[in-house]
């Protein structure tokens, strides 16, 4: 058997923890992997905790985020006060888990703007280190901060993962890394979410359904979306939107009045629901909130729009392929196993609501591009995002590193 020390600093639900846990679960099932998890407070422990032998719990790790859309720039370094302030929380963490958890095998951290706590486990557990890559990496390579990571990933990082080809290509190609693909399981016993059924089914009548599956953030696109609703309803077509998320805690008090004049602030509830208003759009943009049952959600939908401005495909993308849905997203250099323009998606201009409102308005006047799309869609998803083969995929590089260690 196998012990695995996952190490994951994003408290709430989203793509990267349920990709985690959906690898996790097969590997526990199928692989004889022991999966032990540190992580952040969170509603992604509720998930965590159906496949983890045990769990620390903490309430913040320490992050460095390096990625193309939220690297530290201008105001944005003022978010290394909150990762300098969750420090001792780190350090207290591993301490924990290393006095609880004897015999690790591996440390596999969840993404790579967790690498500082990662390093830290790996000295005091003094085992392999695997690093997944979700995000595409800023591509101000010859940066001081980018020297320093990918210098810690060459030197220090036993295994590098990365989730696709786009992900890849933001990584210097000298660095050895793996790509293994995020999985979707399909569940058949899953609760269906009456709710959230019912709201989709009580829909006023209309020529395309949209789909949004995502937190309400800025950095998903959630508002270009509602700006191109706004393009196409004047354009005469009639469209649903489906929107499917909720926000994620609200920071209060001297937090959050710093981060809202900073422009750092991601919730739009009530945003959002102004311009709604403004548009008139009540009775075509829904918010429907969060939900655990989104295969019902993938069932009732025409098209996944997915407009993130991470210039990367999100989980959404692939997660709607299998259910046979297309999708509309934001992505400027698309790579085959993800994404393939025309054939299982269309891609529309990042921050663009005007060319995201033309997309729609061409699945919109070409249903059968529609069905076409999404029967390829399923074909791809079906070869490149299996659980079982990522999983595999995913114990064979266990087992290599830690070969390599003992070795």
């Amino acid at each position: 058997m196998m012990k695995i020390l996952y190490i994951d600093g994003v408290g709430p639900f989203g793509g990267a923890s349920r990709s985690l846990f959906e690898a996790v679960r097969k590997l526990k099932a199928h692989e004889g992997v022991l999966p032990h998890f540190l992580i952040a407070k969170g509603t992604a422990s509720e998930y965590y905790n159906q496949v983890t032998v045990d769990t620390i719990t903490t309430r913040g790790l320490t992050r460095f985020d390096n990625t193309e859309y939220s690297h530290y720039r201008g105001l944005r370094w003022l978010v290394l006060l909150r990762e300098l302030a969750y420090f001792p929380y780190t350090l207290i963490a591993i301490a924990r888990a290393h006095s609880r958890w004897k015999d690790i095998s591996a440390i596999h951290v969840n993404e790579i703007t967790e690498l500082i706590p990662g390093l830290i486990a790996k000295r005091v557990f003094k085992v392999p280190l695997i690093v997944h890559v979700r995000s595409a990496q800023s591509k101000r390579l010859g940066s001081l901060r980018s020297r320093w990571i990918y210098h810690a990933l060459k030197k220090q990082v036993d295994g590098i993962i990365a989730i696709d080809e786009t992900v890849r290509a933001t990584l210097p190609i000298d660095l050895p890394v793996t790509v293994i693909h995020n999985s979707f399981a399909m569940q058949p016993n899953q609760r269906p979410d009456q709710g959230i059924i019912e709201k989709i089914e009580r829909l006023p009548p209309a020529g395309l359904t949209i789909g949004f599956v995502g937190n309400l953030h800025v950095s998903k696109g959630i508002l270009d979306l509602l700006e191109a609703a706004n393009i196409v309803a004047t354009s005469g077509r009639t469209v649903n939107y489906v929107i499917v998320g909720g926000h994620t805690r609200a920071d209060k008090g001297f937090k959050g009045w710093l981060l809202r004049r900073a422009g750092l602030t991601q919730n739009l509830d009530t945003e959002l629901s102004r311009r709604i208003h403004t548009y008139r759009l009540e009775n075509r943009f829904h918010l429907l909130g969060p939900t655990a049952d989104i295969q019902s959600v993938y069932a009732r939908i025409d098209v996944l729009c997915f407009p993130s401005h991470f210039d990367a495909p999100g989980r959404p993308i692939f997660e709607a392929a299998f259910f046979g849905v297309p999708c509309v997203t934001c992505v400027s250099a698309p790579k085959s196993d993800t994404l393939v323009p025309g054939t299982t998606g269309l891609v529309a201009r990042q921050s663009d609501p005007q060319d995201l409102a033309a997309a729609i308005v061409r699945f919109a006047d070409d249903r059968p591009s529609v069905q076409r799309m999404g029967e390829n869609s399923r074909e791809l998803a079906n070869t490149n995002f299996d659980p079982a083969k990522n999983a595999t995929k995913l114990m064979q590089l266990y087992q290599a590193v830690i070969s390599s260690a003992r070795g």
